[in-house]
């Protein structure tokens, strides 16, 4: 089955005047317009297309390589707003739609938002929309605690970062547990801390348990050794410096120490540590 709105790895059929004819294992087939077309190819290989709706409402394939995919969460420029809704720009030619009734409020054209691809039942064309929850459910949740997830930023809270889990759920990120740069539309790994009883999500955007120990050791020893093999860093150092000097908590990098310390890489002085000669 040739699927809409994904990448397909379907078999040269024929060569036309228009474009490669490609099929799949059940005898579907869709053409790959020439400017798609590769320079090399045999009849009978495979490649690999993305597949949509053209504007004459016809499905096609293309080379190229969408910044959102059916089910995706993403980040997105409006390239345009008309009567029918607004139209983002999505990295292929024909420019993919938000109808008025999926805006959250009227988008502007030029304005960047999150967004969520899904097929319009209707007319069969991908579509997209930024009424994010209705996507999204934590009702039946398969995910476990430390277990490492995808994330998409989605918007600040008063509490932290708000994240989609896996495509699937809602989470947050709790300001006082960021240590980097984060922005919305990020797409960057993360991991479960906590699952509440009302199957509310706290992430992490730190490895858990012990992966944190050797991550925060080899930090702590590489920037040890850009700064002249000293920082004027210890265990009972203000927590905001820790955090502005190398972007982990106070807890973090204690543990990351301590494997250091027991493998002789460095030395606590009274104003801080030294890497071992």
């Amino acid at each position: 089955m040739i699927e809409i709105g994904r990448k397909n790895d379907l078999k040269i059929l024929r060569d036309t005047s228009v474009g490669l004819f490609l099929g799949d294992e059940d005898g579907n087939d869709i053409l790959l317009p020439n400017k798609y077309v590769p320079e090399s190819y045999e009849i009978g290989q495979n490649i690999e297309v993305f597949c949509y709706l053209d504007y004459d409402e016809r499905p096609v394939a293309t080379t190229l390589e969408p910044d959102i995919m059916l089910g995706e969460f993403r980040l997105l420029q409006v390239a345009e707003v008309n009567e029918f809704g607004a139209f983002l720009d999505w990295g292929l030619e024909k420019h993919l739609l938000v109808p008025f009734r999926e805006q959250r409020s009227k988008m502007k054209q030029g304005q960047w938002y999150v967004v969520h691809c899904y097929l319009d039942e209707k007319s069969g064309r991908l579509v997209a929309s930024n009424k994010l929850d209705k996507f999204l459910s934590n009702e039946n949740l398969d995910l476990k605690e430390w277990e490492e997830v995808d994330l998409v930023v989605t918007r600040q809270t008063d509490l932290g970062w708000e994240v989609i889990v896996n495509e699937r759920h809602k989470g947050l990120v709790y300001f006082n547990e960021v240590f980097k740069t984060v922005n919305i539309g990020d797409v960057i790994p993360g991991c479960v801390k906590r699952i509440r009883n009302d199957n509310k999500i706290d992430i992490s955007l730190q490895p858990l348990g012990s992966k944190v120990l050797e991550p925060a050791a080899t930090k702590i020893y590489n920037v040890l050794k850009e700064n002249g093999g000293f920082l004027p860093l210890h265990d009972k150092s203000d927590p905001e410096e820790i955090r502005d000097m190398l972007q982990m908590s106070k807890k973090t990098f204690k543990k990351g120490l301590g494997t250091l310390y027991k493998e002789r890489k460095v030395d606590l002085e009274n104003n801080g540590i030294r890497l071992a000669t």
